[in-house]
């Protein structure tokens, strides 16, 4: 589907589980982002805040220029779908100022920042709260605001948390370096869903008891709680995945790239040994324990599994296996996953028309929850409606709104709703 499409139209009259909430979301790069766009996603109204300049999510790569030549990178690009946007210069007077004047039109106040830098601007949570006691103040930072840290003076994007959660060791091949980001944005993508649990908890406790709360998510936190085989099984005594010999979790090649099967159970090892043609092994002392199973990946499972898938695609295999009742899924590539069938059938591939000539959209993957009776999509394109101009004046870049002092105007005064869009232009 393309960005502006609706499934489920049906739908439409039921609204959105969050309309009316509203967020107000100083906000940069992936986690926070993220997080408000699955807000946005559910009903919610978002308003971004970005420096005069821009938030640093626009210069990362690869990216597209937009109508008026400037480099908008990915990051930006799946991040901030259906939101509005601001200008203002947090670090002048006039432009915290203005945010505490725009809070209490909002439910919610959400930062990333690193932690104190918030605190720094004036714009903490005990700042907001004095104008705004009944706000939902989100705080996604590497270590956390609410608690001193050693690690609160350290950069924090997603692979730093990932480093210190232990997956990167605890999954290193023996012999290797640890590889570092294996998986994308982890740290940053489990941050965003614990902030949106917690604030929509806070939310809910707010609704209840008429208080406010700071929700204060660490990625460092986040991303160990995602990782949670690393503290559980360590302490079970598998201090590394490879030690865990209780069962078979590995890739396996078939006639055009590989599938990944998951035995851990003994009925499915009696599956697969009549499948693939071993049906002794049910009868073999090496593999009387599920405790043994892992010691033969290499001298058992795997020749005999990948004789077998050698007549197979690995989408065939993955089919067969399944069939069989063993846990198998085909490795996709890249290519393979922008035109799945299940994606495609679910809306999770999102067309973002490209504004700089390219005929190729860009692709971001659609909401995953899926509600039955709520109009899904009608994601609004994160360039605003001048996406499609291309082509426009340079110098449109100058003007970009800045605060201005109170009664300076009357842009100081105007509800929320109709702050500019995200290219910054009224």
């Amino acid at each position: 589907m393309k960005v502006g499409d609706v499934a489920n139209a049906g739908a439409a009259g039921n609204g959105k589980p969050l309309d009316g909430i509203r967020v107000l979301a100083l906000e940069q790069m992936q986690a926070l982002p993220y997080a408000t766009q699955l807000l946005a996603r559910l009903g919610a109204e978002v308003v971004k805040v970005e420096p005069p300049t821009g938030e640093s999510g626009r210069g990362s790569l690869p990216g597209m220029r937009d109508p008026y030549d400037r480099l908008v990178g990915a990051t930006f690009l799946r991040n901030n779908l259906s939101k509005k946007s601001v200008a203002i210069d947090l670090k002048n007077p006039a432009g915290r100022d203005l945010v505490l004047r725009l809070a209490p039109r909002f439910d919610v106040v959400a930062e990333n920042f690193k932690p104190g830098t918030a605190q720094r601007f004036g714009l903490g949570y005990a700042d907001v709260a004095a104008v705004h006691p009944t706000v939902v103040y989100v705080s996604v930072s590497g270590a956390g605001n609410l608690v001193e840290s050693p690690y609160a003076e350290w950069p924090a994007y997603a692979s730093m948390a990932e480093a210190v959660s232990g997956i990167y060791e605890y999954t290193r091949p023996e012999g290797q370096r640890p590889r570092a980001n294996p998986v994308g944005a982890l740290g940053d993508i489990s941050s965003a869903l614990f902030a949106v649990i917690g604030l929509l908890a806070a939310l809910r406790h707010r609704d209840e008891r008429g208080i406010g709360q700071h929700v204060d998510i660490s990625m460092f936190d986040a991303t160990a709680a995602m990782t949670d085989i690393v503290m559980n099984l360590g302490s079970l005594g598998v201090e590394h995945l490879l030690d865990n010999k209780s069962l078979v979790l590995d890739t396996f090649q078939a006639t055009d790239g590989f599938f990944v099967v998951q035995l851990v159970r003994e009925h499915q090892l009696e599956r697969l040994a009549h499948l693939v043609g071993h049906p002794e092994w049910l009868s073999d002392p090496r593999l009387a324990t599920r405790n043994q199973w892992g010691e033969h990946v290499e001298d058992m499972f795997r020749p005999a599994i990948e004789r077998w898938a050698g007549e197979f695609t690995k989408l065939e295999a993955a089919h067969a296996l399944s069939d069989a009742g063993i846990a198998a899924s085909p490795c996709q590539s890249s290519a393979e996953v922008r035109v799945d069938p299940h994606l495609t059938a679910r809306n999770m591939i999102v067309e973002l028309e490209r504004t700089d000539g390219v005929e190729q959209p860009v692709l971001i993957p659609g909401n995953p929850e899926a509600l039955r009776d709520l109009r899904r999509a009608r994601d609004a394109h994160p360039l605003g409606g001048r996406a499609h101009r291309r082509g426009a004046p340079r110098r449109a870049r100058s003007r970009r709104r800045r605060a201005r002092p109170a009664g300076e105007g009357r842009r100081d005064h105007r509800p929320a709703r109709r702050v500019a869009d995200p290219l910054g232009h009224p």
